[in-house]
């Protein structure tokens, strides 16, 4: 007889006394064991999670979403799960679709499991809002162009995952971009993602929400940048870099032609040349920094 897998729910929340209480409860029916991130909340949401039976882990200030699922995640490890749920704390993912979102974990079918808002038929069940909608297919789209996973909601926060997932998952975002960040590592780890279509309820989280829609959008845009670049540094820096001396190089010897042929300096095109060749060895010294640091990095890494 196999034994019973570890199921733990980990929900970060920050200022969620609100909705914390019904969440935790719905969640509890499924899972074996819920586990509260409060990420510096200046409400009640730490004391009603704990009141209620959930573990929590204190974060003494606001770090951010990321920091708040890394807490979790190895609060996880430790207590050697076998499936972690991941759902957010302001009531718009339904606990009673866990069954579905873990499925895939346990047959063995995919390492991380994303519940998709747009998956199928599930766009039209739920009622997200328009710029919401239009901000996460951007967000995918550019997800999609990096890590080519094929998901339909790169932004969801409604995730499973397996213990080898969490075992091999490295993160590093503090704030939204580790939603983007967990796809593009899967990807380099050789885990396998799958998605599960699920609903998602907005009614009332709209205005209780701690999160500039904004503010997220371009928090994400960045970290993906980030991200990518520091991956790969000679391809987004290196080359770039290259281009832009070249660029430098010819704005240099249209100058010194000028001059040879009229004796004197066009000054526009000589600081066009000088700042392309300052950005082009700023950029190409900046993507070998970063290359040498990853190959010592993963040396170090492989060594451990």
């Amino acid at each position: 007889m196999s034994k019973k897998p570890f199921i733990i729910a980990c929900v970060p929340a920050y200022n969620e006394e609100r909705t914390i209480a019904q969440v935790i409860i719905k969640t509890m029916k499924h899972v074996d064991k819920v586990i509260v991130c409060d990420d510096g909340s200046k409400d009640m949401t730490g004391e009603i999670a704990g009141h209620l039976g959930a573990e929590v882990v204190y974060h003494e200030k606001n770090e951010g979403y990321g920091a708040s699922l890394r807490s979790l995640f190895n609060r996880a490890r430790e207590l050697d799960a076998n499936v972690v749920v991941t759902l957010d704390a302001d009531g718009q993912h339904n606990p009673s679709e866990i069954p579905l979102l873990i499925e895939p974990v346990l047959d063995g079918k995919a390492d991380v499991v994303v519940g998709s808002r747009f998956l199928g038929d599930s766009e039209k069940r739920n009622n997200v809002p328009r710029y919401r909608r239009m901000g996460i297919r951007m967000i995918t789209g550019l997800t999609d162009a990096t890590s080519k996973n094929g998901v339909s909601d790169a932004q969801s926060g409604f995730r499973a995952y397996s213990q080898k997932a969490l075992d091999n998952l490295k993160l590093n975002e503090n704030g939204m971009g580790i939603s983007v960040e967990v796809l593009m590592e899967a990807k380099k780890q050789g885990l396998t993602v799958v998605e599960v279509p699920t609903s998602c309820n907005y009614h009332g989280t709209e205005k209780t929400s701690t999160h500039n829609p904004l503010r997220h959008g371009i928090s994400v845009v960045m970290s993906i940048v980030r991200l990518v670049v520091e991956d790969r540094p000679l391809m987004f820096l290196g080359m770039p870099g290259v281009l832009s001396l070249l660029i430098g190089v010819f704005f240099g010897v249209w100058m010194l032609e000028i001059y040879t042929t009229e004796h004197y300096i066009v000054t526009n095109i000589a600081l066009a040349s000088l700042t392309f060749i300052l950005i082009g060895f700023f950029a190409i010294s900046t993507a070998i920094t970063l290359y040498a640091i990853i190959r010592i990095t993963e040396k170090l890494n492989s060594k451990d």
